[in-house]
């Protein structure tokens, strides 16, 4: 290898870089400072980069600009998760800068991809802090303009900057006491150099075999159509087909289920073609199914062949919805959670996403959700502290005006779409909204999935652990006494009702014994029980 790469190494790289995340996102995961089971680092990068790795799957041609444009694309869609968004925005960086090379990139143009990538990623976060995958980009920017004139290969080159990230990377507990006391380094730092080797492993030639399963088990319905009824007529492709290759003939190899591939490629987008000598899946938007059909009856039998028409499903969908008034205003929560879910809808959200601390929507979830409600302005309720970056990236996907509300829990957003009123304005309804969220006080009890010291307390597997929005406030053994101790921790004077929402776990025996020791010691409290339904989580607290 020398001192360039063309598209089809670029293209390597990235679809290495998501293989390595992939492969350890565990190990990310379980870097997260808090022992919750809801350590969610490396399972939002892998997710990130997987959209932006299946985007990129489906560009036809091994062009610099092409490459970039899609995965740049898919990565923005596909981002979950504070790491998530700030990987976007470090892949946004590099993609601005290297989409720009004709037919080769030098190590030159690169370190100036990945300075970019740096000061994309500062400037989506509001206070930026050290300690994290920030500071690990940063100084691998630093380094590779260090090393941009003397590396002589590409390899050497990548492999500097790769040993200065793993370095600076150890150094993070220094630059933050909770990962000292955790004894952890930063968990998205880590994400970011497992990012990196995938690249410097590309040249190497230790690429991993990726297959893009997306939407292989799940078949593409009008309801999971997105429309936009004001450009009906740039429809490119108008039939989804999608049929099984079965009873393969003999004389079909590998290589013709990949020529297969090439050639739905040349007729059609958003191309699928997986699997095997027993069995190829093919999923294509296509103007002409007849070839597609024809080009696979050359490798087999076809079975479970379908054809929709995408123009008129779009034209039937449109006429539904030019019978419905655009409203003013809307609302979209975000929850885990039958209970909940139903909670929301009660206070009239218009739309409740599932996710939540261990399932985090992606900008384009939430701006696919946002084109499903018939409103001019959307009112959005993360609900969790690591969808509110997310939140705030969909407006860069959807034509509807999303106003995100940084609710950071589930009483958080209760509140906030309590205090909608649809007489007042974008901003009056945005300042009661906040206000309504301080007047809150939130916790939660879960359980601990690993030993450590953390907010000085020492936690054992198993432990049940009492929350609030910032920190571990007690521990114990016992969800009804851990619960108890956790309410009377943030509790106040002023309080005036108490609402706990039981998850998944909780017998109603659990709630009446808990609702007694609750009255007996605050008798001028109203205390009351909601089924949420909520995973991992026994109960979240509201205290108003």
């Amino acid at each position: 290898m020398g001192k360039t790469i063309n598209g089809a190494t670029l293209r390597k790289m990235f679809v290495n870089a998501f293989s390595l995340v992939e492969e350890n996102k565990a190990q990310i995961d379980a870097l997260n400072v808090f022992p919750v089971p809801d350590g969610d680092t490396g399972t939002n990068m892998s997710l990130t980069l997987k959209s932006a790795a299946s985007e990129m799957n489906t560009c036809e041609s091994n062009t610099i600009e092409g490459i970039c444009v899609a995965f740049n694309r898919g990565a923005l869609k596909g981002a979950r998760g504070n790491s998530g968004v700030i990987t976007s925005q470090i892949i946004k960086g590099i993609c601005s800068v290297l989409m720009s090379c004709s037919a080769e990139i030098n190590i030159k143009d690169f370190a100036k991809a990945i300075q970019a990538g740096s000061d994309m990623a500062y400037k989506a976060v509001t206070v930026p802090k050290e300690g994290t995958i920030l500071t690990i980009i940063k100084a691998m920017a630093e380094r590779a303009k260090q090393v941009q004139r003397s590396a002589k290969t590409f390899e050497e080159f990548l492999h500097e900057i790769l040993a200065h990230g793993e370095k600076t990377l150890q150094m993070t507990p220094d630059m933050l006491p909770v990962l000292k006391k955790a004894g952890v380094v930063d968990a998205g730092g880590r994400g970011l150099v497992f990012i990196f080797s995938g690249f410097y492993k590309a040249l190497t030639g230790e690429m991993a075999e990726i297959e893009f399963v997306d939407n292989v088990e799940k078949d593409v319905t009008s309801e999971d159509l997105h429309v936009n009824y004001e450009t009906l007529a740039d429809i490119k492709y108008a039939y989804c087909t999608e049929f099984f290759v079965i009873n393969i003939y003999d004389k079909t190899t590998d290589a013709d289920i990949n020529t297969l591939r090439s050639r739905l490629l040349e007729i059609g987008d958003c191309v699928l073609c997986i699997g095997d000598l027993q069995l190829i899946k093919v999923h294509v938007h296509t103007n002409e199914p007849n070839r597609a059909l024809g080009y696979a009856l050359q490798l087999g039998e076809l079975n479970g062949v379908k054809i929709e028409n995408m123009l008129e499903q779009n034209r039937q969908l449109r006429k539904m919805q030019e019978k419905k008034p655009i409203k003013e205003y809307g609302m979209i929560a975000v929850a885990a959670g039958e209970g909940l879910n139903n909670v929301f809808k009660d206070i009239e959200v218009d739309y409740v996403i599932s996710g939540g601390q261990t399932m985090n929507p992606s900008a384009n979830d939430i701006a696919t959700a946002a084109d499903k409600v018939n409103a001019k302005n959307i009112f959005v309720f993360p609900n969790n502290k690591n969808i509110i970056m997310s939140a705030e990236q969909a407006n860069d996907i959807t034509d509807k005006n999303l106003i995100v509300i940084p609710t950071k829990s589930i009483p958080d957003g209760i509140s906030a779409a309590l205090a909608f009123d649809a007489t007042s304005s974008i901003d009056e309804n945005k300042s009661n909204m906040i206000e309504a969220v301080q007047n809150v006080r939130s916790g939660s009890v879960t359980y601990a999935v690993r030993t450590t010291n953390v907010d000085g307390l020492d936690v054992t597997v198993g432990d049940i652990m009492g929350l609030d929005e910032h920190s571990v406030l007690t521990i114990g053994k016992d969800i009804t006494d851990t619960t108890f101790d956790l309410i009377s921790k943030i509790i106040s004077s002023n309080s005036s009702n108490i609402t706990l929402f039981y998850g998944e776990g909780v017998t109603e025996d659990d709630t009446s014994l808990l609702l007694s020791k609750l009255e007996a010691k605050y008798p001028n409290v109203d205390v009351s029980f909601v089924y949420g339904g909520q995973p991992v989580y026994y109960y979240i607290v509201s205290i108003e």
